[in-house]
């Protein structure tokens, strides 16, 4: 996928980062300058998410080595959750442990029973620099859990062990988007 417009949108389509890539497994930089560019790449990241149906997708996904990330996620009881966050911090991750299915756009086509909590607070700024804190149960909090992995150069297969590990991995090696060394 190259960088395109969207119809109905301001945002440019941005190409996906692929599991392999570098930026993916690297921790980002705090954004210190909030402005236009910043509502640009905020912007970028919904129309990027959206063209690829996702409900999450973190600035390294696209190549931007930046605390970002941008939801429009479901909890577990159908309410819609949609933002972004600016330099977020998963300040709480408690409550019941739940193996559920997961997925990633830099893993198109693939998932994993993945162990997340489901409860999930994160604090941090909007594309303005205003405080936010966003406090997610079930699904959503999944999904605050995952961009904040992103983050920190973390994918979901990295929370993975064991024979689940083995075969996610197998699966992405053989996956028709796999890198080729």
């Amino acid at each position: 996928m190259r960088n395109r417009p969207i119809p109905g949108s301001s945002g440019l389509v941005r190409e996906m980062s692929l599991l392999g890539d570098p930026l993916l497994h690297r921790a980002c930089e705090d954004v210190t300058e909030f402005g236009p560019s910043l509502a640009r790449l905020v912007e970028d990241m919904f129309a990027t998410m959206y063209a690829a149906q996702g409900v999450g997708l973190a600035a390294n996904q696209i190549g931007v080595p930046l605390k970002v990330f941008v939801y429009d996620c479901p909890d577990d009881e159908d309410v819609r959750h949609l933002g972004h966050v600016v330099n977020p911090e998963l300040v709480e991750a408690d409550g019941l442990t739940v193996r559920g299915p997961e997925g990633c756009l830099s893993l198109p086509g693939l998932e994993a029973g993945t162990e997340r909590f489901d409860h999930a607070v994160v604090e941090g700024f909007t594309m303005t620099g205003e405080p936010v804190r966003i406090v997610g149960t079930g699904w959503f909090a999944r999904c605050l859990q995952h961009e904040c992995d992103h983050l920190e150069g973390r994918v979901y297969t990295d929370r993975l062990t064991g024979l689940r590990r083995s075969r996610a991995l197998r699966a992405a090696r053989r996956a028709p988007w796999a890198r080729k060394a």
